[in-house]
């Protein structure tokens, strides 16, 4: 079965692209979301993501 880079349903911070990023490499979500802090040109990468990532399914 062949993973795909989504986005997390339930690690979401603002609207789980690091939580996604994440599950996806087996990563803390903390660790993820500090990379962002510190990485230059973070915010256009994040928008970008946001916009592209697919969701993840919602189970109730």
């Amino acid at each position: 079965m062949q993973r795909t880079l989504r986005k997390s349903a339930t690690n979401r911070s603002l609207s789980g692209v690091c939580g996604g990023i994440a599950e996806y490499f087996g990563l803390s979500s903390l660790g993820v979301r500090l990379l962002f802090l510190i990485m230059p040109g973070n915010v256009l990468v994040y928008i970008i993501l946001a916009n592209s990532m697919k969701e993840a399914p919602r189970y109730l």
